[in-house]
């Protein structure tokens, strides 16, 4: 399930989807404002900080809200600040920087490092993402800060 296998193979990623469940003009939530985001867990279910140091591939994201372009990035580290979503205003992540191949888009060109996504959307606004100490499993919640302050929970409803 993400995790590192026993007998010492990698870990893979996988995708976390992320349902609004309320926040401001939203008091019931909305299952139609979703974020997927492709990641690497721990044996514990929590975000893998040394394998996303490891990983030469961006790790993407997709904020997905009704009446709204499909807007991508990627997630972000730093062992200070925490985990954090990069997006940007392109719709597309192939527009401006991130690696296609990450997104199934076909790309002829080597799809770039994480230090050259973050070059590449370093003007990106930035959409912290706070969650409980715990393992990401369907039913609990993040909470994501957008780049207005305003700030919204979201129940994780698939990991897989």
């Amino acid at each position: 399930m993400g995790s590192e296998g026993d007998g010492g193979t990698a870990p893979r990623p996988v995708t976390v989807t992320l349902a609004m469940a309320h926040g401001p003009g939203f008091p019931e939530g909305s299952p139609e404002h979703r974020y997927e985001l492709r990641v690497v867990l721990d044996r514990r279910g929590c975000l893998n900080a040394e394998a996303w140091f490891a990983d030469p591939e961006p790790w993407p994201v997709r904020r997905l809200w009704p009446g709204e372009p499909e807007r991508r990035g990627d997630v972000q580290y730093d062992p200070d600040s925490g985990w954090f979503l990069r997006l940007f205003a392109g719709g597309r992540r192939g527009e401006g920087g991130g690696s296609g191949a990450a997104q199934g888009a076909p790309s002829d060109a080597p799809a770039p490092t994480q230090e050259a996504t973050a070059a590449d959307l370093s003007d990106a606004p930035v959409q912290h993402m706070f969650h409980s100490p715990g393992p990401l499993r369907p039913g609990e919640y993040v909470s994501i800060t957008e780049p207005d302050g305003r700030e919204y929970s979201y129940r994780i409803v698939a990991v897989g």
